[in-house]
């Protein structure tokens, strides 16, 4: 089964690529991906998938449906992101976007053409299938704080689920090859804001105020001992500090207010609530001792996708039946986050990387650059992996092991 699922794929290959192009060229940024929805749900209606559900977290994006098999059995769900980022194309082919202030730079475009290929893939070997697939195709990734996983979990898209997959393209991996790693996979992505009150004055009677701005800078430099002087070295941190604001920008005036905000990245529960717990000590103590009231908010946005260690192996055997053996390896850790952890949070996942990085395409840029784009020969391969992950998790028993 797993040849005619490639076949299908590679029959399915150009089909594939034209919507691509489709989404890149008209992008939605998280939680105003409605025309990208109607599209989408279109599509599977085409295709006779069942209990198409439309609009979540209180909007109109977003949409889950089912393919049923022939056969009674488990449920498994499978993955894609639809949203765009606010961000100019600067690219210069044919299919580049048609908004202004909104570019798919981070592939979430071959994500969405990728798993409509799966579902086609699917509707024809659905009498083969013993159990349902639920196709999720979930808006605001990139949101943050308002992450798009939350809401389709809230909104009662895993009920039923046995596992959950998914894929994300990547422009540092050559194209054509799959990287996997069981259990720690993606990191937590927690903001740090440290808002500093002093008082203020002027710059030649530094004596008659309280500088925020010192504190700002004896902050910064203290918080890289979280890392190196309370984390093991065993463990996996990071603690940036990624801007400084003031409320003043004369040359002469000591501001009454600083702000910092960072990003702080970690793998278990126990190192997170250490880096927090340091954070505030060290901030606070340093704003005592130059007179400065410290504030500091810190918010735990996405927790650390962690892949499950049965659904991991059957997806590594199932792409190196696929691929080949040489096109599969094993992951680093990836310090970037990823709401897929919402999901891997709720059922047996696993989230996996695939490579579109080819330099004489120009497609191993940065993602998020103005210039990002991926390796369209690569995409067939995505889908097919969807729909051959499916079919084998739905037509074999799934080993305890890792649970």
């Amino acid at each position: 089964m797993i040849n005619k699922i490639k076949a299908l794929a590679k029959e399915y290959e150009k089909e594939i690529i034209e919507r691509r192009r489709h989404f890149h060229m008209n992008p939605e940024i998280s939680w105003n991906e409605t025309e990208t929805t109607k599209y989408i749900a279109q599509e599977l209606r085409n295709l006779g998938c069942e209990n198409i559900k439309v609009g979540f977290g209180g909007t109109q994006c977003g949409v889950i449906a089912d393919v049923t098999g022939g056969k009674p059995g488990k449920c498994v769900a499978l993955r894609a992101d639809i949203d765009a980022l606010p961000l100019n194309d600067e690219k210069d082919v044919a299919y580049k976007s048609q908004k202004a202030g909104a570019m798919h730079a981070c592939g979430h475009d071959a994500h969405t053409s990728v798993l409509l290929g799966a579902a086609k893939i699917l509707t024809q070997i659905k009498g083969d299938l013993k159990g349902k697939v639920r196709l999720m195709f979930q808006p605001a990734e990139e949101s943050g704080i308002r992450p798009g996983a939350k809401a389709l979990v809230d909104g009662g898209a895993l009920d039923g689920v046995d596992a959950a997959f998914g894929i994300h393209v990547m422009s540092t991996i050559p194209s054509g090859v799959l990287e996997y790693r069981s259990g720690p996979f993606m990191a937590a992505a927690d903001t740090l804001e440290i808002l500093i009150g002093g008082k203020g004055g002027h710059g030649s009677t530094p004596e008659s105020a309280f500088d925020p701005t010192i504190a700002a800078f004896q902050i910064g430099s203290a918080l890289q001992s979280v890392v190196s002087r309370e984390i093991c070295p065993r463990d996996t941190a990071v603690v940036s500090i990624c801007g400084i604001k003031t409320s003043s920008h004369v040359f002469n005036i000591i501001p009454e207010r600083v702000e910092i905000v960072g990003s702080c990245r970690t793998f278990r529960p126990e190192v997170q609530d250490r880096v927090e717990e340091a954070i505030g000590r060290i901030s606070r103590g340093v704003g005592e001792s130059l007179r400065c009231k410290i504030d500091l908010k810190y918010t735990r946005i996405l927790p650390a996708t962690v892949n499950d260690a049965s659904v991991t192996e059957l997806v590594k055997s199932t792409a190196e039946k696929l691929m080949g053996a040489d096109k599969v390896r094993e992951s680093a850790l990836i310090m970037g986050s990823e709401d897929f952890s919402y999901y891997a949070n709720k059922v047996p996942a696993a989230f996996v990387s695939l490579g579109t990085g080819a330099p004489e395409k120009k497609t191993d840029m940065p993602h998020h650059s103005p210039k990002f784009d991926v390796d369209e020969d690569a995409l067939y391969l995505g889908a097919a992996l969807h729909a051959a992950f499916a079919w084998t998790f739905l037509n074999q028993e799934l080993s305890e092991k890792g649970k």
